[in-house]
């Protein structure tokens, strides 16, 4: 085939990706000898694919509206063939586009989502024009008369490496970037990736597997729903794939596991692997409704988290029993407000502990003795009394996670799930839980997570209190009772939490 015929036949498939990929490649021979054809989900997607190019139509000029598409699936569908074929249609049917393909670790770019371009790009009838790399240093793919300005990179997504992310300068054709097991990828890359989908036919695809219930690409099935087209694929469900171990795994481990829900299922878990409180326990705790009955005898007892000036916010709980309440939360205020807020909430509610974030808070502790108060001070760092928390922080978090899957209630409030799920922790050396650091939330693109340091600081210590301040309806001597955070043998009902 001469130069211009195959150029003349490329251009027959600009806004056609399933026509281009069943005339494009050697199907059932040499590489792709078990390769057969396009799996139908494969099929459904390029062709919605081209029709959002098509619907574009942009004039090599003006720029248009991004196109972007997230993909969840479980395992086996054949993402990484498809991603391959994408990458060979943009860059065949694109003069002068500049791609950018990543994935979760190097060894996942180079021996998997990268060697599968190679096993496509050989089997194509466009093999001369371009040459491939996969090598230290350079993996690409590069028109040979136009190297630098007609090409895809595999870059790793190591947030250190987050500037060459940005605008791909290909405003005369296809700036597009796409991301293979996208719940690993860092917040970081996919901020500093916007800015290549300001020129030009810009493309945005994601895909992977569900692993995480935190990060960009968990947002695109979330608050980003409405910016993206929206898959989710069961394994089962897909030609091809390995049916009998899937049902060996729902056999294993259940239908409804989080094992299977990713693995199979293509949705997100109940919680990631390294989250510390699953998403679901925080909409349950947001929906139930506490009896007055279930808590109105028990001490109440107030958490502040302090924050220094900044984005952080400074906040303020009250929690009795299984019924807590955010009190207040701001940014930027001084110690002096801060302290004279709680003073008046322990006074109006006859708080029997303050506790108080000793971190930024000391200004705070020494202005509610100077009103009369006597406030606890918490430090994250300091030793847990649990053995399997390695600090103060640590054990605090893991006592409220556990009242919230033993019927603690929170107020409806949609900033909470973000605060309490965002979280993550490892374990250390000793076996003992470590919650991440503040500051590498923030570079995973969360916020600090103040709303729930606020209500964990309720959970600091077990406290003394007079239960004829706070008279069950059966008992109203007066004893000194020893108050367990850990005690969740509360009564539970369904009237209105009334603090």
């Amino acid at each position: 085939m001469s130069f211009k015929n195959l150029c003349e036949d490329l251009a027959r498939f600009q806004y056609d990706p399933v026509g281009y990929a069943k005339w494009a490649f050697s199907w059932g021979q040499g590489e792709l000898l078990n390769a057969q054809g396009l799996r139908k989900w494969q099929e459904d997607y390029l062709g919605k694919l081209g029709q959002a190019f098509k619907e574009r139509n942009f004039d090599g000029m003006n720029p248009v509206a991004p196109v972007r598409k997230s993909t969840s699936s479980g395992h086996g569908v054949g993402k990484s063939a498809l991603v391959a074929i994408i990458i060979k249609w943009i860059t065949d049917t694109r003069p002068f586009c500049k791609g950018i393909v990543t994935a979760t670790t190097s060894d996942q770019l180079r021996t998997k989502t990268w060697s599968e371009v190679a096993k496509w790009h050989n089997s194509s009838v466009t093999k001369d024009l371009f040459d491939y790399h996969n090598v230290r240093g350079g993996m690409n793919l590069v028109n040979k008369a136009y190297p630098q300005s007609w090409r895809c990179d595999a870059m790793t997504c190591k947030e250190e490496n987050s500037e060459a992310f940005a605008g791909l300068h290909a405003s005369g054709s296809t700036p597009f970037y796409i991301f293979d097991e996208a719940s690993g990828v860092p917040e970081k890359i996919f901020q500093v990736a916007q800015g290549g989908l300001t020129d030009g036919e810009p493309m945005m695809l994601l895909f992977g597997n569900p692993t995480k219930n935190t990060g960009y690409f968990h947002d695109t099935f979330g608050s980003l729903a409405h910016r993206f087209d929206l898959q989710k694929l069961d394994s089962r469900n897909v030609e091809g794939t390995n049916k009998e171990l899937f049902k060996q795994w729902v056999q294993d481990y259940g239908e409804d596991s989080d094992y299977v829900r990713v693995r199979v299922k293509g949705e997100f878990p109940r919680a990631s692997i390294t989250q510390l409180i699953p998403n679901d326990i925080v909409r349950e705790a947001m929906l139930r409704q506490a009896p007055r009955h279930a808590y109105y005898h028990l001490p109440r007892i107030l958490g502040a988290d302090v924050a220094w000036f900044g984005d952080d916010r400074s906040v303020q709980w009250i929690r009795q029993g299984i019924a807590s309440k955010i009190l207040w939360q701001a940014r930027e205020v001084d110690s002096v407000t801060q302290a004279g807020l709680l003073n008046q909430w322990a006074k109006k509610y006859g708080a029997k502990a303050t506790f108080v974030d000793a971190g930024y808070g000391m200004g705070v502790i020494d202005q509610l003795k100077a009103l009369g108060n006597s406030p606890i001070g918490v430090w994250f760092n300091g030793k847990s009394i649990r053995n399997d928390c390695a600090n103060k922080r640590a054990e605090m978090w893991v006592n409220m996670r556990d009242w919230l899957k033993n019927g603690g209630v929170l107020p409806n409030n949609a900033d909470l799930e973000v605060d309490f799920c965002g979280v993550e922790y490892y374990t250390n050396l000793n076996g003992q839980i470590q919650l991440e650091r503040k500051e590498d939330m923030k570079k995973r693109g969360l916020a600090s997570p103040d709303l729930g340091d606020g209500l964990a600081l309720t959970f600091a210590e077990n406290i003394t209190f007079e239960t004829d301040n706070y008279p069950t309806q059966n008992n109203h001597a007066k004893a000194i009772t020893d108050y367990n955070v850990l005690d969740f043998k509360q009564e539970r009902g369904d009237t209105i939490v009334d603090l």
